[in-house]
């Protein structure tokens, strides 16, 4: 392999190194409560471990943009284009029929509305579901299909909080807004259709990764079951460095094409290595985001949006990557402190989401499993 090749590869463990497999979404496999108070942002900050994984992640980042500007960096694009050219020439059929898929698979597994912690009783919905993937496959209808995957987010606001319902809504409507872009006549609307697929996965990821931060305790039960999830590193040295880890990656997929590509690869290695010990509840919950995260690493587009300057500094990094983190992390506990209070919700802290499974033992030791948070809010549903 050409040198460049390797100086470019060579960069890829350094996120992967900072996020072991620890993508499965901890809502569906571990207590919770989404009313409880978080942990104070100040802990985070003050956290030996959050720093040296934001310090990984910078190397990453800016070793990456370094080999970018040079000229090896347009050599292994062009590496990677060679790699994935089949599937370039088939992207829109690719996502499309993921999409489908995902919801032919929902429908079967039945008695949800998104996703596996999204319970409902109803057979209206896993129908609707059906018809949504029927309605994927005709470019005509994918505007009613992207209605309808709307249509089944907000039914969910019925039985759940608009704050646990949040960790899905901006990959839900990303991926509406691709089928309506994809399936317009107006080319210069469509050409934006995997941009708002990256957008919205991206914001997914770091929306979600907040809860290491916020409910590092939702994790331990996890982590007690499954310890080699953490690769032998402490419990609380692995949990703040996996939210960094995902949080940075998604926003990777927003940066420059060297950049994004190569966060789409560590982040799909990463969903994938959490199949295995998380099977199938995972593969189908995740099909969306690693979808996407396929089609970002084969999209051969060189062009860089929003803010396209600013991308291409070196010093745009860590400035990018903490103006990010500010935003997101205000909004998080800002938006949770109005919803719940500064105390949460009080009546919900000794309900449960998950009922005892002799299968899958969580442990019951207070020091490890401290109020798991549960589901807030209206209809709570056991498990």
């Amino acid at each position: 392999m050409h040198s460049a090749h390797r100086a470019g590869w060579l960069t890829l463990p350094l996120p992967l190194l900072a996020a072991e497999p620890a993508a499965a979404h901890v809502k569906w496999f571990a207590p919770y409560i989404v009313g409880a108070p978080p942990q104070p942002i100040s802990a985070t900050l003050t956290d030996t471990w959050f720093w040296a994984g934001i310090a990984l992640v910078l190397v990453f980042f800016l070793a990456t943009r370094a080999v970018e500007q040079s000229s090896a960096g347009e050599r292994i694009l062009l590496g990677m284009d060679r790699i994935t050219d089949p599937l370039y020439g088939r992207l829109d059929d690719f996502v499309r029929c993921v999409v489908g898929a995902f919801f032919i698979a929902i429908f079967a597994v039945g008695g949800v509305y998104l996703t596996p912690d999204l319970k409902t009783p109803s057979e209206i919905v896993s129908w609707g579901q059906l018809l949504i993937a029927m309605l994927i496959f005709f470019r005509r209808t994918q505007p009613l299909a992207a209605a309808g995957i709307i249509l089944l987010w907000l039914l969910a606001l019925r039985d759940y909080d608009i704050f646990h319902l949040l960790d899905y809504l901006a990959l839900g409507v990303g991926v509406a807004a691709y089928l309506v872009m994809e399936a317009s006549s107006n080319e210069e609307l469509r050409k934006h259709r995997f941009q708002a697929l990256r957008w919205g996965v991206a914001i997914a990821l770091m929306w979600s990764s907040l809860e290491k931060f916020a409910y590092p305790d939702w994790f331990y039960p996890l982590v007690a079951e499954k310890p080699f999830l953490t690769f032998g590193m402490p419990r609380d040295v692995f949990i703040p460095m996996a939210g960094v880890a995902e949080f940075t990656m998604g926003f990777g997929l927003l940066w420059t094409p060297l950049v994004r590509r190569l966060s789409a690869v560590a982040l799909f290695v990463i969903f994938n290595a959490a199949v295995y010990p998380f099977g199938r509840i995972d593969l189908i919950g995740h099909a969306l985001i690693m979808a996407v995260i396929v089609a970002i690493a084969a999209d051969h587009t060189r062009d860089v949006f929003f803010v396209p300057k600013f991308k291409n500094l070196m010093a745009g990094v860590p400035i990018g990557i903490a103006a990010a983190l500010v935003i997101f992390a205000s909004s998080y506990w800002g938006l949770h402190i109005a919803l719940y209070g500064h105390e949460g919700d009080v009546a919900a802290i000794h309900r449960t989401t998950h009922s005892p499974d002799p299968d899958h033992p969580h442990p019951t030791d207070a020091a490890d499993a401290t109020p798991m948070a549960p589901q807030g809010g209206g209809g709570e549903h056991q498990h």
